[in-house]
């Protein structure tokens, strides 16, 4: 199987659900977005030192998490790959979310209260975790547009740029960088 199929050529790539679209229709965007996101994560995990282990372990399990959601956005409700989508449970629940939550709560306990606006830069893991951060939101916002009926990813990812910055903040914290604070 060769990784090109020239079938984007001209504009248009298939839904996971087989419908083919425009590739600025927002079901493709919101796609986009999400994968753009994993692929940050990935560029974070190169930053994430042997001591944050578990910090290791809890984005790949995420980026697991992203592909899943991805599958979701990229699928049209009532068709046969939501049905089958939806028996083998692939897509995010609520569960998803609050793992998310207890890991915030997690991370903030080891942390300063926050103040006020913090500029986003220091260690490079609370870098790409910032960046990942806006980009989440950016998918977030796509998400919107195609998945009222999927209420549990667009909370996902709400979350989960919660996530990120309280990421950031504790990689920081353990790499000995201090937060820089906006003096607005």
């Amino acid at each position: 199987m060769t990784i090109y199929t020239s079938r984007g050529d001209t504009g248009e790539t298939d839904l996971f659900s087989g419908e083919r679209v425009a590739k600025t229709h927002p079901r493709v965007q919101a796609c986009g977005a999400v994968d753009e996101l994993n692929a940050i994560l990935g560029g974070l995990l190169m930053y994430l030192g042997e001591e944050q282990q578990a910090l290791t372990q809890e984005v790949a399990r995420i980026q697991t998490e992203l592909l899943q959601l991805g599958a979701r956005l990229g699928t049209e409700p009532d068709t046969a790959m939501a049905q089958r989508l939806d028996a083998r449970e692939i897509g995010i629940r609520e569960e998803h979310v609050n793992a998310l939550e207890v890991a915030i709560d997690r991370m903030e306990e080891a942390l300063p209260p926050l103040t006020g606006f913090i500029v986003p830069r220091g260690d490079p893991a609370a870098v790409w975790a910032h960046l990942a951060r806006t980009v989440c939101r950016r998918a977030e916002r796509r998400a919107v547009a195609v998945a009222a009926e999927q209420a549990f990813e667009v909370a996902y990812l709400n979350r989960l740029s919660d996530y990120l910055f309280v990421l950031a903040r504790t990689t920081n914290r353990l790499a000995g960088v201090d937060e820089a604070a906006w003096e607005g």
